[in-house]
């Protein structure tokens, strides 16, 4: 056994294909003269003689160059601590260094998560990976894995085999490798549905001869009458993957037999761009002369091409016997837009450049199926740029966090969890600690760092990156600015009652605007904040206060009556009764308490803005009757409620069950003549706390509302804000 994988090893090596210089070779021999000696246990020796496998698909199928082929030899050596990493620049340059140093990156990405997930795999293995080549032997050596799998426990296997159908297979078919996609397709569907491999496989078998000989029968005398019009041409017949028929047998939810292009035949023209559709209708129309078309599988991509750049004409056709056959008509310029993407569109239009990923990957095609010594040097040029602007990230249990490029640690903290981005002090990323405004980088295991008394700042919304950390954190600072004005109105009515002074909330607007405050709210939080010396505001207070008493004195009981009088005003609305059974009265709904149709009510003869109607439970109210007794006047509804809708507040609170929001706002929307304004909701330990502003037309039909969303699932209570 190992003369033949000695013999294995000397061919590779004396490949003229891979043109290694001999102190190359000599390196080569002596990292595998152990495994030739046998000095190494039986694992170890698998993972050599896997190593040269690869090296085969590498040289033989992928055939990128003898750099990617070095690099997988030189791999097992370094993994096994055999050959320091720091000797293989020195014995085969900077370029087989680089690939190793990605090979080793992409296995440290299973170690943390070996249960990847694929479309955030797949970007980060190529964000992660500078070099394609490295994918690319990542990719031949999952092919090895598929042609070898039944040497593998069940759990390696369909770990295997469901690795090469979404992330391996893609890669492939990314890159160009169309056979080894196809491969990877077919054997991933042999090992996870073989009974379906096995039938369309024995019927290919069954159909091959007969498919030829069909195909070279239908063939024929398309050719006479493409000749006899004159076309430049080629016509060839294929047969799909034993995947792609089954792919096409799911979509179509049908059988194999009833498979229209299990073969197809493609004509491809050699023909001016002026000519193009024309001559592709052209032979159409011959085609269809042959042989009759169904109308109803007739596709014209060239009047109106994909949205990738493709261009072509099919039509399936009844054929001898009574079969059906596919036939696609395009020109060599279509052809190849076909088989390359965007990439020989750019080029056919005359766009240079290598900034769009398929664009330079049409490069990496055209090395791939044509390798050339100095070719292998020129794909050091590209550098994988796909997916800049997304990061991913690890947990320290290993799970894949996506977050924008520029993410913080911060931001990381914040996409975990509400909680453990509020209380953040920092963190470790790779195992060395960092701060909260460190910014991550694709691949990085990043642990986070907490501390109880820690809170949001606001200088964190000049670094943050992710729109949920912002919302958090300019939530957290809204709750604590509304505490600070509580605890600033709470200072400064202490103190004025130490003073011996009356707290009025008209004179302490004055107070803030003589500081500097254009609002009342950022007065008080100046206070809490110890912005403000509470102590030396006395005076200011008691002037504000003198003023406040002149303004009012100067307005008289005349000017008061005066006023009322304006109460004689009409108004649109009928349903109010004011004072001396008057309607028609000019008057607004307090914002304080937002009065609805139904409300225990009164009115409040403001200074500036009339008549003000507040409920009698505002929580205004008793503060108003001791300073401004005078100023109360009697209101009631009257009649019937009108066609007027109420604007009225509830606080919902429950637990933070999954779909709560939308039980809710479903069962407003069902409920006649009401409508929701506003809805804003927060979660705290595990409760769902809401605030709903609906449209209700009276007090009763609001109580109905109330009593409906207490009995949906996990709501603990309901009120009236």
């Amino acid at each position: 056994m190992e003369k033949i994988v000695i013999e294995r090893f000397n061919n590779l090596v004396a490949s003229p294909e891979l043109s290694l210089t001999d102190s190359e070779k000599l390196s080569l021999i002596a990292i595998y003269q152990p495994v030739f000696e046998e000095e190494l246990d039986e694992e170890k020796t698998a993972h050599y003689h896997q190593s040269l496998d690869v090296a085969y698909i590498l040289m033989e199928e992928a055939n990128i160059g003898k750099i990617p082929v070095e690099s997988i030899l030189v791999y097992r050596a370094v993994k096994e601590n055999l050959l320091p990493q720091e000797e293989v620049k020195e014995k085969f340059g900077e370029q087989v260094n680089s690939i190793l140093s990605g090979l080793l990156k992409s296995r440290e990405l299973y170690k943390k998560n070996p249960s990847v997930e694929s479309e955030n795999f797949r970007k980060l293995l190529l964000t992660i990976v500078e070099d394609i080549r490295v994918v690319i032997i990542l990719i031949c050596e999952q092919l090895y894995l598929m042609r070898t799998i039944e040497q593998y426990d069940k759990e390696r296997k369909d770990r295997i085999a469901q690795e090469a159908s979404y992330l391996y297979a893609p890669l492939a078919h990314r890159l160009g490798l169309y056979r080894i996609k196809s491969e990877l397709e077919d054997l991933s569907l042999k090992y996870t549905n073989y009974p379906i491999y096995k039938e369309i496989a024995m019927k290919l078998h069954e159909t091959k001869s007969e498919r030829e000989r069909y195909i070279d029968a239908f063939i024929a005398p398309l050719k006479t009458e493409l000749e006899k019009a004159g076309f430049t041409f080629s016509i060839k017949g294929r047969t799909k993957s034993i995947y792609s028929i089954w792919n096409k047998m799911k979509k179509q939810n049908t059988a194999f037999e009833n498979i229209y292009d299990i073969f197809a035949i493609r004509v491809i023209l050699s023909s001016p761009l002026e000519r193009e559709k024309a001559d592709c209708w052209q032979v159409y129309s011959l085609v269809t002369d042959k042989y009759q078309p169904n109308p109803k599988r007739l596709r014209d991509w060239l009047s109106i091409p994909k949205s990738n750049g493709y261009e072509s004409l099919h039509t399936t056709v009844m054929g001898p016997e009574g079969k059906w056959v596919e036939v696609q008509i395009r020109t060599e310029r279509m052809d190849e837009i076909a088989e390359k993407g965007f990439a020989a569109h750019f080029k056919y239009k005359g766009i240079k450049g290598e900034a769009n990923f398929d664009s330079w990957l049409s490069n990496v095609r055209e090395l791939l199926e044509n390798p050339q010594s100095d070719s292998t040097e020129y794909m050091d040029d590209f550098k994988l740029s796909l997916y800049k602007k997304e990061i991913f990230v690890f947990t320290p249990t290993g799970d894949l966090r996506k977050l924008p490029k520029g993410a913080t640690i911060l931001d990381f903290a914040f996409d975990i969890h509400s909680g453990l981005g509020c209380h953040c002090v920092g963190g470790k990323v790779n195992g060395k600690s960092v701060t909260i405004r460190t910014e991550l980088h694709n691949g990085d295991q990043v642990e986070i760092f907490t501390n109880n008394s820690q809170e949001p700042h606001k200088e964190w919304l000049s670094f943050v990156q992710t729109s949920k950390a912002k919302t958090r954190i300019k939530q957290f600072i809204r709750q604590q600015e509304a505490v600070n004005m509580e605890e600033g109105k709470e200072l400064i009515k202490r103190r004025l009652k130490n003073w011996k002074l009356v707290y009025d909330e008209s004179v302490v607007f004055r107070l803030a605007q003589k500081c500097g405050y254009k609002a009342i709210q950022d007065f008080y939080q100046a206070l809490a904040e110890d912005k403000l010396d509470v102590s030396k505001l006395k005076d200011m207070y008691v002037s504000c206060q003198e003023k406040d008493a002149i303004t009012e004195t100067q307005k008289g009981a005349e000017n008061f009556t005066q006023m009322t009088e304006l109460q004689t005003i009409s108004s649109k609305e009928d349903v109010l009764v004011i004072d001396n059974h008057l309607k028609g009265i000019e008057y607004t709904l307090s914002k304080c308490c937002n009065p609805i149709y139904g409300d225990d009510i009164f009115g409040f003869v403001s200074i500036h803005n009339g008549i003000k109607i507040h409920r009698t439970d505002c929580p205004n109210a008793p503060q108003m009757m001791s300073r401004f007794g005078y100023r109360f006047i009697k209101a009631r509804w009257a009649g019937k409620s009108s066609d007027k809708l109420y604007a009225c507040t509830l606080r919902v609170i429950g637990n933070d069950d999954i779909g709560i929001v939308t039980n809710i706002t479903s069962l407003i929307q069902k409920e006649t003549n009401v409508s929701l304004r506003s809805i804003s909701v927060n979660s705290v330990d595990g409760l769902f706390q809401g605030n709903l502003t609906v449209n209700v037309s009276d007090m009763k039909q609001l109580e109905q509302i109330i009593n409906k969303i207490k009995t949906i699932k996990g709501v603990k209570s309901v009120s009236r804000n």
